[in-house]
């Protein structure tokens, strides 16, 4: 009953009409984003961030989680119709929603797609809100030990869950954290690798370091990798809606896909791109035409679509309630709560109740609205398709580079010349960012080192302090001991599960394409 109250006040939050406002300004930035090729949702959060630095916090979020959700909308329109998945969630989508189009057989694709994609955000946010305060009322118990294990889970987790390789994650890992050392000592008060630069007595900010890496350094890997985007958008024939028979083989599967992407999504196991895979291979075995499968059936585009939204659900309850980012854009909604002096976890739900739970109901009304914008609207949003590459990363560059400028206008002297320092650090790391991707490294853990790091080491060396320097006081309790199984376990089950569901799914796409 508690979980209602709250629900309820959350949602009296949500119909402020300045958040209502906020929630469909970012339900429309992250669907014309998500249909967009190449731009996904991290990108823009990350774009917003200097934007949104003197705004009212609870309606920055809202509309960052907005962004997050219409994200995950818009990417099957470009799956679907252009063959083109903006995220590697979107590949399963691609698969069967394009032989669809092809088929003449696009509107129903896209309409099972947005239900779906409705089915399961509803579904998913309201098991977020039954099972966040449990996850909280555990975690008030936890102290510097029990945190400094938490973070090491968090390490862990974007390690292994970002790109395909851990060795790669742990090093943009530790490129994070050595950023994250920069500045004032937390218990000394002593200056650390500043190099005689006031401007470095704060730390490297947060915000300019996710615009360079996610915005400046994919602007610079798109204009080096000479992608024209001349690529064919299938048109949309006949009726957009779905017949009897489309409803009838589509509603057990956004179940499914619900119930396979919502715990994934809550746990360290690699996210959508998993739970989507996963889906794609049960919707095949449970398949009353498999057949189809390989030649557009709706099922596959139906559960891996509800997996795909049930997980962006899923990946807010260890986001909220222990401060655990397990995608590319809850690091940088990470990023967005520490911009605000907010930080994730059980502490954030006693000290402001109101806007976590306003930020959970707007997720409600989010979904409602993406439903009215996805199918009316199809044609704007395939429209924004035709838009010139080199015009819209140009616009990016800007966007990113006025934003930086409005949020950190502080500037020093080199050689007796002013220089704009914020500006000077963004493009420093925007071509880091460029040289990440050059080589294969992700860039969440990166953002993530450069947040959790400082947190780490100040829990760290709190429980030493307590211990007087004794080692055992980081294993003293059996939630320490289980966090750090699981942050050693975190290392490999995500690379299980996607061998797992990669696999079946190549295996059976082999088979047909012989």
């Amino acid at each position: 009953m508690d979980t209602f109250a709250l629900l309820g006040q959350g949602l009296v939050t949500a119909f402020e009409l300045q958040n209502l406002l906020y929630a469909l300004i970012g339900v429309t930035l992250g669907t014309a984003v998500g249909v967009l090729p190449g731009i996904g949702p991290a990108l823009t959060v990350a774009l917003l961030l200097p934007v949104t630095y003197k705004l009212d916090p609870a309606g920055s979020l809202i509309m960052f989680a907005g962004i997050y959700y219409g994200g995950m909308y818009g990417g099957s329109t470009t799956s679907i119709l252009l063959n083109t998945p903006g995220e590697s969630a979107s590949i399963v989508t691609a698969l069967e929603g394009n032989k669809m189009a092809r088929k003449g057989r696009g509107g129903p694709a896209l309409a099972t797609a947005a239900i779906g994609s409705f089915v399961a955000g509803l579904l998913a946010t309201l098991g977020l809100a039954f099972i966040a305060p449990s996850v909280v009322s555990f975690a008030l118990s936890f102290g510097p030990a029990e945190y400094f294990a938490l973070m090491l889970l968090a390490f862990m987790t974007v390690s292994a869950a970002f790109g395909d390789s851990t060795l790669r994650g742990l090093t943009s890992l530790f490129l994070g954290l050595a950023l994250g050392l920069i500045g004032i000592d937390q218990l000394t008060g002593q200056a650390r690798l500043v190099f005689g630069l006031p401007n470095l007595f704060d730390g490297i900010s947060v915000t300019t370091l996710a615009v360079a890496l996610f915005a400046i350094g994919e602007t610079l890997a798109v204009a080096a990798s000479h992608q024209t985007g001349d690529e064919k958008v299938e048109a949309v024939k006949g009726s957009v809606w779905m017949n009897r028979e489309d409803w009838r083989r589509s509603w057990m599967p956004w179940l499914r896909g619900t119930a396979i992407g919502f715990p994934i999504g809550a746990m360290p196991a690699g996210g959508a791109d998993v739970s989507s895979f996963l889906s794609y291979s049960a919707e095949r075995n449970f398949s009353k035409h498999p057949e189809e499968f390989g030649h557009g059936a709706i099922e596959g585009v139906a559960g891996p679509e509800a997996a795909n939204n049930a997980s962006a659900a899923g990946t807010l309850v260890p986001l909220l309630t222990l401060g655990l980012p397990t995608t590319a854009t809850a690091a940088i909604m990470l990023a967005g709560f520490q911009q605000f002096g907010l930080q994730p976890g059980p502490l954030l739900f006693a000290t402001n109740a109101p806007l976590v739970w306003g930020l959970i109901a707007s997720l409600l009304v989010a979904n409602f609205m993406l439903l009215v914008l996805n199918l009316p609207l199809i044609g704007l949003w395939v429209k924004l398709l035709t838009i010139p590459r080199p015009w819209l990363y140009a616009g990016i560059l800007v966007f990113a580079t006025l934003g930086t400028i409005g949020a950190d206008a502080s500037t020093t002297y080199l050689g007796g010349i002013p220089v704009a320092f914020g500006l000077g650090l963004l493009m420093l790391f925007g071509l880091l960012g460029y040289g990440l991707r050059r080589f294969g490294y992700p860039i969440a853990p990166v953002v993530v080192g450069l947040i959790l790091g400082p947190m780490a080491e100040k829990s760290l060396r709190q429980a030493l302090q307590i211990s007087q320097g004794n080692p055992s006081a980081l294993f003293h309790s059996w939630i320490a001991i289980v966090l750090w199984v699981l942050a050693f376990t975190a290392l490999l089950l995500p690379l299980y599960l996607r061998m797992r569901g990669r696999g079946k799914v190549l295996s059976q796409f082999g088979t047909d394409e012989d």
